[in-house]
């Protein structure tokens, strides 16, 4: 935020323009693993070796996670894919020409002109997908991967045995999610909205 403060300020005074993008990468992943290297490494790798009849060590990815994971991963990204074109194809080509005629480059055309048109248009629908993905992901019982629905509706009511108090603690985990999820796109659409005057 600072950075990007002080990139938009030396572009007020002097008409060029910082890679505030590459910087963000940088200490976003850099100030870690300096931090990371500086402290000695405190992680290490195991690797799976064959040990009697099974493998130990290493991580164990179960098969239904990795279904899971592809099938909503495919299934929200269509969707996704979608919302973003739609949003893009929504700006009026004047817009680009005239970017052009500024001389403004194709990824500044983008970032500085389409995108933020195009965000007012891709917010709304991303919200509903967002919510959607959060709902869909309950769907993992279904191929017994053990998610929230599994826990409460299964291990708790089974050892509980109180169906009503279990499915309405299910309900506000689930709606806590929806809300915040809510919140926050509702939040950034109000920051992204045409201001008339």
């Amino acid at each position: 935020m600072i950075v990007k403060r002080w990139a938009k300020y030396r572009l007020d005074k002097t008409g060029q323009t910082f890679p505030v993008f590459y910087v963000a990468l940088a200490l976003l992943f850099g100030l870690p693993l300096l931090t990371f290297l500086v402290i000695g490494s405190p992680l290490s790798w195991e690797t799976p070796a064959l040990k009697g009849f099974n493998f130990r060590g290493g991580i164990a990815v179960i098969p239904e996670l990795t279904a899971l994971l592809i099938a909503l991963s495919i299934y929200t990204a269509a969707f996704i894919a979608e919302i973003v074109r739609s949003g893009i194809q929504s700006v009026n080509y004047g817009q680009t020409e005239a970017a052009y005629a500024l001389g403004l480059r194709k990824n500044q055309t983008l970032r500085l002109v389409i995108i933020p048109q195009a965000m007012r248009v891709i917010i709304p629908p991303l919200t509903s997908q967002y919510l959607n993905l959060t709902k869909n992901s309950s769907l993992a019982t279904a191929i017994g991967y053990p998610d929230l629905v599994a826990v409460f509706a299964g291990t708790t009511l089974n050892q509980t045995g109180q169906a009503v108090e279990v499915v309405a603690m299910t309900m506000a985990v689930y709606l806590t999610i929806s809300l915040v999820i809510s919140l926050l796109m509702n939040w950034y659409n109000r920051k992204v909205i045409l201001v008339e005057r």
